[in-house]
């Protein structure tokens, strides 16, 4: 072996010897590939574990906890197994702390019991976290093997809040290496792979939060967000998450790539499978002030009369956009059947939903790229230069990534001068200024008097595709640039017999034809169907409340059949009021 390969070796080895043996049980053949029933069909797992498991509003989690009704401990041990049965059908945990998490949790019982008062709002609760939030004494590669043996001398801040909340880190997850990919893959720990169906992949870069999650492994995990790395995992996982705004969260102290590229930076957020998991941590981190520990964060604290839609008209007749495709690429009918869905949840609970038209969505796409391409492989090269390891060019399992034919073309070989940069950084405060206006316009059309209260919009042109074939990220990338705010909803799975393959259209480009045809309700069955929920710059509070009555809508409509929707329904029309 090669001198990485037996550093991966010896990472891999410390990393099965850091299970406990009693949790390894045996996981089903790879030709079984919805592995979501896998953790309660395991046998591990006691009745009660089950139900602590099972329970996926945190918010009941947490006032369980509050109460003692269920200890620290209890809550941590069974998330931490179930997190265990997860790695071993989907590889997503990195790191493994049992000792140290479950200690941390006997503290925080001890503190109640002695206290008769929870340490923060988020005491008890067992948290993960994404493989660049330094945890003091733990490694952290980030997907690169350079970066084994490299132990955090301190916590990044978002812990050290997280834990002055009250929360117990007790697993890190998986990512690809360079962090720059839409899906989950690395030298280091290997692939991440989607527990609905395996052949498909979990997305990226915070995938492996996304398949945790999924499984129920963890009530609540912080992933990153540089162009959907947070809300692609989510989505294709059928999860919910958050990207917040530009340093409304803290990222000081924690590891990443393209570091000093702030232009289009990534951010924190939260996933979970309630949409009070993310209430529960966005609160929870703005309340205790960040930007007395982190020079970037907003000082802007938790805005209740925001989060009352002081101004949406308190939450009343709300005004939607529905954006059906981004001009770029035609999504695949479950995208569509899901914005049919909630767009029909919407307007029967009272709302309005019109038809949002797309502005300058490739160039602000092209812009992003070239920002980040400007020294990414410098980047990319000066990381991996201790030992030489190679960099991953492509996410297909069947290809070699490292042969000089898998070429990774994402960015140029060679970099642009200082000027071209700062060209492009003015060209997208101009964007960012065309699509203000664009959106205050609306004003004149919504019939509330106000512009459009939020964006309703695909993650991807398609549900989890497989590996390999998560290329492009437009419909995710443009809200970073913009720094909007966005919450993932989910929405359905995908239906044999109502998301047929549909006629030929119009192809915009050769990459729409390309979608289109590899299209097969078969090639991705029971993958998720999510949508994106958009909102304005630093308004947080108002986009987790309108998310919470978008939801709201969507099980109400759907309580009992999530799938009772016929795409060709109420598909946009010529005669669809636009905006």
């Amino acid at each position: 072996m090669s001198s990485w390969q037996t550093l991966v070796a010896d990472k891999k080895k410390r990393q099965q010897e850091s299970i406990p043996q009693e949790w390894i049980v045996s996981p089903p053949p790879d030709d079984v590939l919805n592995v979501t029933g896998f953790p309660g069909q395991s046998g591990l797992l006691s009745a009660k574990e089950l139900q602590i498991t099972n329970e996926v509003d945190v918010q009941v989690l947490l006032q369980k906890l509050a109460s003692g009704e269920w200890s620290s401990v209890e809550v941590t041990t069974a998330f931490y197994k179930r997190a265990i049965l997860a790695q071993q059908v989907t590889n997503c945990v990195t790191e493994i702390f049992v000792e140290r998490a479950l200690k941390r949790a006997s503290e925080l019982d001890a503190h109640l019991r002695e206290k008769r008062t929870v340490v923060g709002p988020l005491h008890g609760l067992p948290i993960s976290l994404k493989d660049q939030l330094c945890v003091e004494g733990l490694e952290t590669t980030i997907g690169y093997v350079s970066l084994i043996g490299n132990y955090a001398k301190k916590n990044a801040v978002l812990v050290d809040i997280l834990l002055e909340a009250g929360a117990v880190p007790f697993v890190r997850t998986n990512v690809p290496q360079t962090l720059m990919w839409g899906e989950t893959f690395n030298n280091v720990f290997g692939r991440t792979t989607n527990p609905y169906n395996r052949t498909l992949t979990c997305g990226g870069s915070s995938g492996g939060e996304g398949a945790l999650i999924a499984l129920k492994g963890s009530p609540l995990g912080v992933g990153s967000d540089i162009g959907g790395s947070i809300r692609i995992p989510a989505s294709f996982c059928g999860i919910y998450g958050m990207r917040p705004s530009y340093h409304r969260v803290p990222y000081e102290g924690a590891l990443n790539t393209l570091q000093g590229e702030d232009s289009v930076p990534s951010v924190f957020g939260p996933l979970s499978n309630s949409i009070s998991g993310i209430k529960a941590f966005m609160k929870a981190v703005i309340d205790l002030e960040p930007w007395k520990k982190d020079p970037l964060a907003v000082r802007k604290h938790w805005d209740h009369e925001a989060y009352q839609l002081s101004e949406h008209g308190e939450g009343k007749c709300l005004c939607f956009g529905i954006m059906w495709d981004d001009g770029n690429i035609v999504p695949h009918p479950p995208v569509l059947r899901g914005l049919t869905m909630i767009k029909d949840a919407l307007v029967n609970a009272g709302h309005i939903v019109k038809d949002w038209k797309p502005i300058n969505h490739k160039e602000m796409n092209d812009t992003a790229v070239a920002i980040w391409g400007a020294a990414a492989r410098e980047d990319f090269r000066m990381t991996t230069l201790s030992t030489e390891e190679p960099i991953i060019a492509t996410m297909l399992p069947e290809s070699n990534a490292f042969s000089e034919a898998a070429v990774d073309t994402r960015y140029p070989q060679e970099g642009i001068s200082s000027y071209q940069l700062w060209q492009l950084h003015k060209r997208k405060i101009e964007l960012r200024k065309e699509y203000l206006d664009h959106w205050e316009k609306t004003a004149q059309d919504t019939g509330t008097g106000r512009p459009v209260d939020a964006i309703i919009a695909p993650v991807a042109p398609y549900v989890a595709p497989p590996h390999g074939k998560n290329r492009p990220a437009g419909y995710t990338r443009v809200y970073n640039l913009l720094d909007y705010p966005v919450i993932i909803l989910p929405v359905s799975q995908v239906d044999q017999e109502l998301d047929v393959k549909v006629p030929p259209h119009e192809y915009l480009n050769d990459a729409d034809r390309e979608f289109h045809q590899w299209y097969d309700p078969a090639l991705v069955r029971d993958a998720p169907i999510t949508l994106q929920l958009i909102g304005r710059t630093l308004d947080e509070e108002a986009l987790v409340a309108l998310a919470e009555i978008v939801d709201a809508a969507l099980r109400s409509q759907y309580t009992g059949d999530v799938k009772a929707c016929n795409l060709h329904d109420s598909l946009p029309t010529t005669g669809h009021e636009a905006l």
